[in-house]
């Protein structure tokens, strides 16, 4: 049962749309992209530059991020890179969550 403290995170959650990403990447903009798919989904074609950190394994890979760095954070479709988010966020963490996500996205791919 999701907690009420969890549904006002969601709501409070920083976002943006995939026209506004598209933007920052066409202004060469420095940007911290975190992709929390799986590796079978990555597969598929990830946001040139993202750093590829699966959903389940953030707690144990934190020391990989910088707390002074705007993230942005991504999934197939918004769902687990919102829990992403509020959970990078109780560490401390500034992030904001790609609406709609790689599904949403039609900009540039890149393949790892």
């Amino acid at each position: 049962m999701i907690k009420e403290i969890d549904i006002w995170r969601t709501i409070l959650m920083k976002s943006m749309e995939t026209t506004q990403l598209l933007e920052l990447l066409d202004a060469n903009e420095d940007l911290y992209i975190i992709d929390v798919r799986e590796e079978d989904e990555v597969a598929h074609g990830m946001i040139p530059g993202a750093q590829h950190i699966a959903l389940g394994t953030i707690p144990e890979r934190l020391e990989e991020l910088d707390e002074t760095k705007p993230y942005i954070i991504v999934c197939k479709a918004g769902g687990r890179s919102a829990n992403a988010c509020s959970y990078l966020e109780a560490q401390g963490f500034d992030v904001t969550n790609l609406e709609g996500g790689m599904l949403a996205y039609d900009g540039e791919l890149e393949f790892k």
